[in-house]
């Protein structure tokens, strides 16, 4: 039932995307390195915030041999106004290892991309996707979500055993041919229309496809139980 259920979002997904698609710098020439260090600053920020901060890091710093090179007090003001300097401290450990043990070329396997320090699962999948179109599924909150809904699936999000079946579930049936554009439509989507809180099921491009909406219970998915305790207290 999943594979046949997560199969018939493709085609009216892509679509979607293909007509809708967000405007956003990262996007012009996604290469390894663009994506790594948008994906890096979009943690815990809003995608508004990032645009200005992107532009200006790129400017300074537009190759992985200038950013391994970068003076710390230097790098630490590009990223002022963002916060969690760690995440740029390991931005730059994370390009003296390219330079050192990568030959200052970006690594293109998913396993490499993952080795490096500050790089989680979701971000090497959004960069093994993007930059290099390696079937990789990108799993975070906002896909988690839409996958909770169109499956009407009450599992626990904030399980470990729900993140990788849905990791695996993703790995398996993303869009081979295009896994780039899957993964950005997931992103938009859940970012725009299969929003946490209000919904737009009126315009969604899978909504005949979503298990909740059949029985009225988008408003209520994901279940989030570690997020209910945290909003209790």
């Amino acid at each position: 039932m999943e594979q046949f259920q997560l199969e018939r979002i493709v085609e009216p997904l892509l679509s979607w995307y293909d007509a809708n698609a967000r405007i956003l710098p990262w996007r012009e020439q996604p290469t390894a390195y663009r994506v790594w260090v948008s994906e890096i600053m979009l943690q815990q920020t809003r995608v508004e915030a990032v645009k200005p901060y992107f532009a200006r890091f790129m400017k300074a710093l537009p190759t992985v041999k200038k950013l391994a090179a970068c003076p710390e007090e230097e790098l630490l003001k590009l990223w002022e106004g963002l916060g969690y300097y760690s995440r740029a401290r390991n931005l730059q450990e994370a390009a003296k290892t390219i330079q050192n043990q990568f030959n200052g070329i970006f690594p293109q396997t998913y396993e490499e991309i993952l080795s490096l320090k500050g790089i989680g699962p979701y971000t090497a999948s959004a960069i093994s996707s993007i930059a290099f179109q390696i079937p990789k599924g990108v799993v975070d909150g906002n896909v988690l979500r839409i996958f909770s809904r169109i499956y009407n699936d009450s599992s626990n999000i904030a399980l470990e055993k729900t993140k990788k079946h849905y990791q695996t579930l993703c790995d398996t049936l993303i869009y081979k041919e295009d896994p780039s554009s899957f993964n950005q439509a997931l992103m938009d989507l859940g970012a725009t229309i299969c929003k946490p809180k209000g919904p737009l099921c009126d315009i969604c491009p899978v909504a005949s496809h979503c298990l909740a909406k059949k029985v009225n219970k988008q408003h209520t998915l994901p279940i989030n139980i570690k997020k209910l305790k945290h909003q209790e207290v």
